[in-house]
């Protein structure tokens, strides 16, 4: 029964409109626990990822190439 309702969710899902699914994600992504437990690991790796691209800028791409590769990947428009 468990596995049918979420098949059944599924094709529901799968045929909203892509903003609708967009949406609908974001929702269900928040719902989860962040993948670390501990507020200091979380702002380590930030201030690590910062510096690290801070010693090598060509590593960073700008939230332009950023949103073209999203919208790319989920062939968003």
């Amino acid at each position: 029964m468990f596995m049918s309702t979420i098949s059944e969710a599924e094709n529901i899902v799968l045929n909203l409109p892509p903003r609708e699914r967009g949406e609908l994600a974001a929702k269900l992504l928040a719902s989860l626990k962040p993948p670390y437990e501990d507020e200091d690991a979380i702002i380590a790796e930030a201030l690590r990822r910062s510096e690290e691209m801070k010693l090598n800028p060509e590593i960073a791409i700008s939230l332009e190439e950023l949103d073209r590769r999203i919208r790319e990947r989920f062939k968003w428009m």
